[in-house]
């Protein structure tokens, strides 16, 4: 039995890495970073050419037709890059929501917008900072509009639709509400990454319908989560890889006492446990990916390890990179602190890996 990637898999992605290391190098990130911008429109548009926004989209809605294997891969190279793109929200949430849940007419609409990158997606499910949970929903939709505040969301300057988790009086569902119409009010938020900004939109009576005509109800919220995350923790997975190969070489390169300090025990204890975080977060990334491939019930708990897996390497291996950096590693002019922005933020984008924790342990009790 072959549990590896097809010649086509790996030929996707092999041209996905090399595609965004002439496009989309470190430089790419610290510019959007440091201009206050949104993201690189070039590079977005690029992947559109390329693709990307629409590998796992049928043919029929002008995406590529591959499936959620390929997705992952792409997702590994976008997140090794650190490509400063609209790529999790648009991708892995909105345009997945509407694929699998929403009604003829809204994927007719919306898909091949999606796709193309003409419109980009976002998606809204906190109220409040440090609350990712759909327990206490205030956003409700009511007469064809939507009410409420959804914050921290991703992308408010640029993005032209939002996914958002409503109280439909029947319980929670999903809406879709086109910005930069009626009753919507985007405000910028502070993050920590630049890079992927965040804010705030205040919904008053903004025109909206929900997914698929009825919201698709909260099991469907949770299983996109579930989906959203597995899909994430391969942008961690590609984060962490190149945050230890930046790490590996520059250790290699700086010499102490006559040697690479690379050659010193206590750094390579420390390299070796990055390392060995990172494999588990991958081993655990690709049984999601499966699941995730073939639709198996398994989905629900492999999505909390791989969440969980992944956020942990990824914080392990920037945490690290300036550790073993020295006092460079805390400078602006190294490449550091974008790996540690990142995995901070990717980190609490779809909810802690605490909350992740809890929830696998649940499903698991449940089981």
């Amino acid at each position: 039995m072959n549990f590896d990637f097809s010649e086509e898999q790996k030929l996707l992605q092999e041209t996905a890495r090399e595609y965004l290391a002439e496009h989309s190098p470190l430089s790419a990130c610290r510019a959007v970073l440091e201009s206050g911008g949104s993201h690189d429109a070039e590079l977005w548009k690029g992947a559109a050419e390329m693709g990307w926004l629409g590998a796992a989209v049928p043919e029929i809605y002008g995406g590529a037709g591959f499936g959620r294997l390929e997705l992952s891969l792409l997702a590994m190279e976008v997140g090794r890059a650190l490509a400063p793109i609209p790529f999790a929200p648009s991708v892995y949430l909105c345009t997945e929501a509407i694929l699998e849940a929403g009604s003829d007419a809204q994927r007719d609409r919306w898909l091949p917008r999606l796709v193309s990158g003409e419109v980009i997606g976002s998606f809204g499910i906190s109220e409040q900072v440090g609350r990712s949970g759909v327990a206490q929903l205030e956003t409700r939709f009511e007469g064809g509009c939507v009410h409420g505040v959804k914050q921290p969301v991703p992308d408010v300057g640029v993005a032209g639709l939002l996914l958002a988790a409503v109280e439909t009086g029947k319980g929670p569902g999903l809406a879709l509400v086109e910005l930069g119409g009626e009753g919507v009010v985007a405000e910028n938020l502070e993050s920590l990454d630049a890079s992927r900004p965040l804010g705030r939109l205040t919904l008053k009576g903004a025109p909206a319908e929900l997914l698929g005509g009825d919201g698709a109800g909260e099991a469907f919220l949770a299983h996109l989560l579930d989906r959203a995350a597995v899909l994430m923790a391969f942008e961690q997975v590609g984060g962490a890889e190149r945050a230890l190969e930046i790490t590996r070489e520059f250790t290699l390169g700086r010499f102490a006492f006559g040697r690479p300090i690379a050659s010193f025990q206590a750094l390579k204890h420390r390299m070796a446990d990055i390392y060995a975080a990172i494999q588990l977060a991958a081993s655990s990334a690709y049984y999601g990916a499966w699941a995730l491939s073939t639709g198996d019930a398994e989905l629900a708990t492999a999505a909390c390890g791989a969440r969980v897996t992944a956020s942990d390497a990824f914080d392990l291996a920037t945490t690290e990179m300036i550790q073993m950096h020295g006092g460079v590693g805390y400078t602006w002019e190294y490449d550091c602190h974008l790996f540690y922005r990142r995995a901070r933020g990717l980190g609490h984008a779809l909810g802690s890996a605490t909350e992740w924790r809890e929830k696998l342990v649940q499903r698991l009790e449940g089981n």
